[in-house]
């Protein structure tokens, strides 16, 4: 209750702030713009409710040859919480059945769960291996959740230039730290688009050491419900392995009917 109650201040908070600096009643500094920007692009796609898709993941080593997985998403928007995502593989054969859960949290640090089929049990996700690789992509457990603006600080504007994948929209450049300790990331740069919604093109995540470890980029972005922008094409690059993972996202489909029933640990072992 308490930690509903803290989140729901700082919304309020965040959002007379938002009103404050967008009235002009003061010049910004590149912090409070950085803050603006984020703030907008959140506040934005709020009441999306929940969604499921498809994915395809191809996996390839450094020296080009690649696994193809496929598995299904289901995310549930929560209330003054940050969202429940829930991955279910397919295929092939020796991942099938195996499936993750997360829930994501504003301000404490998520909480995540691991079922193997072959094992046939759910394995807790700790804060210590959320920087691990997932199901050997080269995306970190601390990825699969929904990036709340209360998990990040230190954010400042960088600059303006064009967006990746555009070579026509304009783009803000931003830099932000995770708050948790246990982050794999020391921080990440952002390119996100001047539009209301501020569609992320891209992202540098840099390892503990501050040096570049990878590089998203999101393309093949559509609209949903007249208003709800999502990417269709996810693509990572490990620069320090070599290796890289690529995500092809289909079948959006919002407002699916799902509830938090859907969303628990128990409900990961029965899942076909």
């Amino acid at each position: 209750m308490q930690t509903k109650y803290l989140s729901v201040i700082k919304n309020l908070t965040m959002i007379l702030t938002l009103l404050f600096i967008s009235s002009g009643a003061f010049s910004e500094t590149p912090e409070e713009k950085a803050f603006r920007i984020s703030l907008e692009g959140d506040l934005y796609d709020k009441g999306f409710g929940n969604t499921t898709s498809s994915s395809q993941m191809t996996l390839r080593n450094k020296q080009g040859e690649e696994t193809i997985r496929n598995f299904r998403v289901k995310t549930l928007e929560v209330e003054n919480d940050g969202d429940k995502t829930l991955f279910i593989f397919d295929s092939p054969k020796d991942v099938k059945g195996t499936a993750s859960l997360t829930f994501t949290h504003k301000i404490d640090s998520d909480d995540q769960w691991l079922y193997l089929p072959a094992l046939k049990r759910v394995k807790r996700i700790t804060s210590d291996n959320r920087s691990g690789s997932f199901v050997g992509s080269e995306f970190a457990y601390e990825d699969l959740g929904s990036t709340e603006i209360e998990k990040y600080n230190k954010r400042i504007f960088l600059k303006d230039e064009i967006c990746p994948n555009t070579q026509e929209n304009m783009c803000h450049v931003i830099k932000r730290s995770p708050t948790e300790k246990s982050s794999g990331y020391s921080y990440q740069v952002l390119w996100l688009d001047h539009s209301q919604d501020h569609k992320v093109w891209k992202i540098d995540f840099y390892d503990r050491k501050e040096a570049l470890l990878k590089t998203l980029t999101l393309d093949d972005y559509n609209i949903y419900e007249n208003k709800y922008w999502r990417a269709g094409k996810f693509y990572v690059i490990n620069h320090q392995t070599g290796k890289s993972t690529e995500l092809i996202i289909s079948n959006y489909k919002f407002k699916s009917g799902l509830t938090e029933k859907d969303f628990n640990q128990r409900a990961l072992a029965r899942i076909r």
